[in-house]
């Protein structure tokens, strides 16, 4: 028995957001050589959140581990 979360004849339609503000952001990266160093930890990233830094993305180029963040700023 197959169940479809929208029907198959009905096109999908994602809501419409309005941002009344444009918004600014700045980034951070961190990089780890997981050779030779331990990856971000607990402890690490919620220091990290306690700035407000979100983390956006991991990307990996042997040796190294990108960490990539970013948080709001006002304008």
């Amino acid at each position: 028995m197959q169940h479809a979360l929208i029907p198959p004849h009905e096109p999908l339609r994602p809501p419409t957001i309005y941002v009344e503000k444009q918004l600014k952001w700045e980034y951070k990266q961190i990089i780890r050589n997981l050779e030779n160093e331990q990856p971000l930890d607990e402890t690490e990233l919620n220091a990290l959140g306690e700035e407000n830094w979100e983390l956006t993305g991991i990307a990996q180029h042997p040796p190294g581990t990108y960490f990539y963040f970013k948080r709001q700023i006002e304008k």
